[in-house]
């Protein structure tokens, strides 16, 4: 196992769940940045290997919603993470970037503002 391979697996590890919630995003957006880029290379094999990536992300974000404790901000957020897969499948099958675009765009709004809700609770703690 590589030095950076070993770091990734210990700060993932002993990562809080807040920390994963915002890994788990930016690799999200990262690899619909890189199939995005893929899509206008015509490069049908990394454009397949990054979607999927992305859309395995997005799956698990929705899969690990708590119903329960966060009532109609989990329902909107299932409805959304629903829609950014609806793109990516239209993306991928239409071999059309915007439609990446538009998910990544989505996702850097909810990451802000799972940083900021982050933020104040970190603040509340001290």
């Amino acid at each position: 196992m590589s030095k950076l391979n070993a770091y990734r697996k210990t700060s993932v590890t002993t990562a809080s769940k807040e920390q994963i919630l915002i890994m788990l995003y930016e690799a999200a957006i990262n690899h619909l940045k890189r199939a995005s880029d893929a899509c206008q290379k015509n490069d049908l094999n990394a454009k397949g290997i990054y979607v999927g990536k992305a859309h395995d992300i997005i799956n698990e974000l929705s899969n690990t919603l708590d119903f329960e404790v966060g009532g109609e901000v989990a329902v909107n957020l299932e409805n959304l993470y629903v829609f950014m897969i609806q793109l990516l499948t239209k993306g991928n099958i239409e071999n059309d970037a915007t439609k990446f675009d538009q998910a990544r765009k989505i996702l850097e709004n909810l990451l802000e503002g799972w940083k900021g809700a982050i933020a104040q609770l970190q603040a509340q703690k001290e």
